[in-house]
C-alpha cells in the first residue's frame, strides 16, 4: 500500500526546499546562535517549505500566489543572510555559496 501524500509533498519544489533546510541546518550548526543572522537564516529557510505547503492548500490562484511569493522572498532572504554572515566573517564565501539554494550539494 502506498503512503498517503498531501498535495504539497508531491511537488518537486517542496522536496528541494526540504533539502535546502537540511543543508542550511548543517551551516547553522557551526555558527554561534547569538548572531542575529543565525536566527534569521533559520526562520527564513524554514519559511520556504511551510509557505509552499500552505499555498498548495489554498483554493484560489491569488491566495496560492501570495504564499508562493512569500516562499520565494524567504529564499532571497536566506541568500542575503548568508552574504551578511560572510561580511561578519562567520562564514567563508565558499560556505555561503554552498548554502545558497542552487549551490547546495543536495540540490539537483
Amino acid at each position: 500500500m502506498l503512503a498517503r501524500q498531501f498535495d504539497h509533498e508531491k511537488l518537486e519544489v517542496y522536496q528541494h526546499s526540504l533539502r535546502f533546510v537540511g543543508c542550511t541546518g548543517d551551516l547553522l550548526d557551526g555558527l554561534p546562535k547569538t548572531l542575529a543572522a543565525h536566527d534569521q537564516l533559520d526562520r527564513a529557510s524554514t519559511s520556504i517549505p511551510l509557505n509552499i505547503a500552505e499555498g498548495t492548500a489554498k483554493t484560489t490562484v491569488p491566495d496560492r500566489c501570495r504564499y508562493f511569493d512569500t516562499a520565494r522572498g524567504s529564499a532571497v532572504e536566506c541568500a542575503a543572510s548568508l552574504d551578511i554572515l560572510v561580511l561578519r566573517k562567520a562564514l567563508t564565501p565558499e560556505d555561503a555559496e554552498t548554502g545558497k539554494p542552487f549551490s547546495c550539494p543536495s540540490f539537483p
